[in-house]
């Protein structure tokens, strides 16, 4: 037990104990008659931009928030506000330069993901344009009809008039695809190469998405707002 001039500064109680560090190092103290945590001489840190931009481009990378935490040295409940509040305010509509009409070919495929626990689901639908190599259309849902009508309706106005689409055989794409642009091809046929490997690409950047991983998203909005936030990088990189 500690000297009794340390005392709780919630209850003064003087039985207090040590419980650990926090994220910085410091000595961590737990109050025994009210719980309270808490370390001595607390100080405010504020969290300068410089380091909210290097974690903004940590999260486009293979990290989970709490390998940021130990990067970054912020503590995880500042981080997780963050995060809740960037993912938030990110867009769900494609940022593309207009295309013209005629001329238009896109690669569509679905991946499986999961929020929450792996009963829950969850398909990140995704549409690439192949001459730019721009994702031009995603959605996030079940593997059904209504999965394959939200990637529809994500893409561009130009692209559902006139573009010619790429799937594999899954019969939703049949449901919404006008038959005469439809073309269901094989993955040998190299015709939907190029989005599938943005769907390893994705994998491989966005941790949540890592396969046999303990990084996965419990909010359905920051799983989404993830995904979101990289294809947005992705498609703005494409124009460096």
């Amino acid at each position: 037990m500690l000297a009794t001039t340390l005392a709780c500064p919630r209850c003064q109680s003087t039985h207090v104990v040590k419980n650990g560090r926090i994220h910085n190092g410091r000595q961590n103290f737990k109050c025994k008659a009210c719980g309270r945590q808490f370390v001595q001489y607390p100080t405010k840190k504020v969290i300068g931009q410089e380091t909210r931009n290097l974690i903004d481009k940590l999260l486009l990378e293979r990290l989970s928030l709490a390998g940021i935490t130990r990067v970054i040295g912020v503590s995880e409940q500042w981080l997780q506000t963050y995060v809740n509040a960037k993912y938030e305010v990110t867009g769900r509509q494609v940022e593309i330069e207009e295309k013209k009409r005629g001329g238009l070919t896109i690669q569509c495929d679905e991946m499986w993901s999961f929020v929450g626990n792996k009963g829950n689901k969850q398909w990140v639908w995704l549409a690439l344009d192949w001459k730019s190599g721009e994702i031009v259309g995603c959605y996030v849902g079940n593997r059904s009809g209504d999965g394959a009508r939200g990637l529809w309706q994500s893409l561009p106005s130009v692209y559902k008039q006139c573009a010619v689409c790429y799937t594999d055989f899954w019969e939703a794409y049949e449901q919404v695809i006008p038959e005469s642009r439809h073309r269901a091809v094989s993955k040998k046929s190299g015709q939907t190469s190029l989005i599938e490997r943005f769907n390893c690409t994705l994998r491989q950047r966005v941790s949540r998405l890592v396969r046999d991983t303990l990084s996965f998203s419990k909010k359905l909005d920051n799983h989404i707002g993830a995904i979101w936030y990289f294809i947005h990088h992705y498609n703005s990189s494409l124009l460096v």
